[in-house]
């Protein structure tokens, strides 16, 4: 699902990072967003909604919305798509409002 070539725009990709997601070990790309990534490896639900529990997807990609809301290495209600991607994070789906530990 990653754009590998485009006539006009050229990719500079960084190095592979490596991050865990629901305990699935996946690789993005230094400079890429979290939920890029994640939509890379196929991964096209990032949440639900709060009350219907519908599934939601990468949506606005600009940090507006609530649609990629995760927790990130224990942290929850982080905007994946504006977060970039850091070699070792551990990315899990969140469910409800998240809580602060």
């Amino acid at each position: 699902m990653r754009i590998e070539e485009h006539p006009i725009l050229d990719f500079k990709r960084g190095k592979i990072l490596n991050f865990t997601f629901n305990g699935e070990k996946l690789t993005g790309y230094e400079g890429e967003s979290i939920a890029a990534a994640l939509h890379a490896a196929g991964v096209k639900v990032l949440g639900e909604s709060l009350n219907l529990h519908r599934p939601r997807g990468f949506y606005c990609a600009i940090g507006n919305c609530s649609s990629c809301l995760m927790v990130v290495n224990g942290v929850p209600n982080v905007k994946t798509c504006v977060t970039e991607l850091k070699e070792g994070m551990v990315v899990q789906t969140q469910r409800g409002k998240g809580v602060l530990k």
